[in-house]
């Protein structure tokens, strides 16, 4: 099915290797390119829907829904390439589509460059049973690049996609246009479902992957071999953190192994460690502590990286919740 011409339009920037020589960290070249509405698989680019080593390519990916985790309802995945945008519309397009995706998703061909995986790896594991693989997460490789410059991670060891934007390291451009998004949301949690998409809808999410392609490549010219190599690891773990199972995760691509090339004893590098804690119903907040005391102390003493997930759903599907404890281990 071939593509009609788009009425709509975005600007996405490009990395220095296309346009015409290197750029200073706070130039930005934009490039006009479509943006695509997708409801059925042919309307996607072959390349993408059939992964093979003679094409491997960095796409940039988000997801946009309803209470976007399990229980919730996914609405458009959304793909950055470098000639174009593409919405992949789960509403019109439905499982199906979304399927069509699968061994993109899944392939270790594409690089899936994304912000914050965990919940977006979540909706696609529970609601599709595809297993997000090979991601290049921004916000684990911002906080990897400031370890390599000395700086200490904030408390809450995150940073805020409008914040990374802003970073004149890796974009400098603001992104104002994402409040009045989730004000939006606030105000109607079912803005994601609504047919035809708006104006606005198509916007906001070209907005949230247009520039991901770009910080990829700002990011992997400041990033060590043994950054490169976390990168993947904990982009691994945060794809399959809320993917819980009965099999330890039999089914999920290995984590990455030590690579040859750091040269250094096995011991004398971190562990990446992975512990899914289950908690009965309504004990949480012995986990948490009063005001979050418990949690901090933790993450205080052994410097991990503490998720709290739980049923988002009705209370008749509250089931259990669990605590993911990512943190590191000499």
């Amino acid at each position: 099915m071939a593509l009609a011409s788009s009425p709509h339009q975005t600007y996405i920037p490009l990395p220095s290797s296309n346009s015409g020589g290197r750029h200073a960290d706070h130039e930005v070249v934009l490039k006009p390119v479509p943006i695509y509405i997708i409801s059925h698989e042919s309307q996607l680019p072959a390349t993408f829907l059939n992964p093979s080593p003679k094409n491997e390519m960095v796409v940039g990916l988000d997801c946009e829904g309803v209470d976007l985790c399990r229980y919730g309802t996914l609405c458009i995945v959304q793909l950055a390439f470098p000639d174009a945008i593409y919405l992949v519309d789960a509403v019109r397009g439905g499982r199906k589509l979304i399927n069509a995706c699968k061994p993109a998703l899944e392939s270790v061909y594409v690089t899936k460059v994304i912000h914050d995986c965990k919940r977006d790896s979540e909706a696609l594991y529970y609601q599709f049973g595809i297993m997000l693989h090979n991601v290049m997460d921004t916000q684990i490789a911002y906080y990897l690049i400031e370890e390599q410059l000395g700086k200490k991670s904030t408390q809450d060891g995150h940073i805020s996609f409008v914040r990374l934007l802003a970073d004149p390291r890796y974009c400098g451009i603001s992104y104002v246009e994402k409040k009045e998004v989730r004000s939006l949301l606030k105000e109607d949690p079912q803005f994601w479902t609504y047919r035809p998409l708006s104006e606005l809808m198509v916007r906001a999410a070209a907005d949230d992957v247009r520039f991901l392609p770009y910080v990829f490549h700002k990011m992997m010219e400041k990033l060590s071999e043994e950054s490169l190599w976390r990168l993947a690891v904990r982009g691994s773990l945060c794809c399959r953190c809320f993917c819980i199972s009965d099999n330890e995760y039999a089914d999920w691509p290995a984590i990455p192994s030590i690579p040859e090339f750091l040269n250094v004893e096995r011991d004398t590098l971190e562990d990446e460690i992975l512990s899914i804690l289950d908690v009965p119903p309504g004990k949480m907040g012995c986990v948490i502590g009063r005001k979050g005391s418990s949690i901090l102390s933790i993450k205080e003493s052994c410097k991990a990286e503490i998720l709290i997930s739980g049923s988002k759903g009705a209370p008749d599907k509250v089931r259990k919740a669990e605590a993911m404890l990512r943190g590191r281990m000499l």
